[in-house]
């Protein structure tokens, strides 16, 4: 096995890389659903095009569904990780504009989402919006 430079290893199952603009609520949900999901048969992971930290948010919302992702790190997205990438999901316009991807051998696939960290009002309705992106992923 060989580790690239977001220290994740790689593996002979297929790579699937989430991606967005801070890697710290949709790619962190998607990247917990995926390896829930996909258990051993695939590689999963997320990045973001400047990580900023996994909002506690994130983790209590997937927590409620079942799922621990406090152990996922926030990452910023290497060239080698796009390299060896099979699928590439864009959860946001900026990642999709803003990361090449061209010429890649990663199918690409767009899944805009709104995104739970600009959520305002109240805590209860902040952490609602966050349930509801965690529901439209699932």
């Amino acid at each position: 096995m060989k580790k690239n430079n977001n220290s994740k290893v790689k593996t002979n199952r297929k790579l699937v890389v989430f991606l967005c603009t801070g890697n710290s609520c949709r790619s962190q949900i998607a990247e917990g659903f995926a390896r829930h999901l996909g258990k051993n048969k695939l590689d999963v992971y997320s990045a973001g095009l400047s990580p900023s930290g996994i909002n506690p948010l994130a983790i209590e919302v997937m927590r409620e569904a079942g799922i621990d992702i406090s152990h996922q790190s926030s990452d910023a997205l290497s060239q080698e990780l796009i390299n060896d990438a099979d699928l590439i999901v864009t959860l946001c316009g900026d990642a999709r504009d803003n990361c090449s991807l061209v010429g890649q051998k990663a199918e690409h696939l767009h899944w805009p989402l709104s995104d739970p960290a600009r959520a305002e009002g109240t805590p209860e309705e902040i952490k609602q919006i966050f349930r509801e992106v965690r529901d439209e992923m699932y």
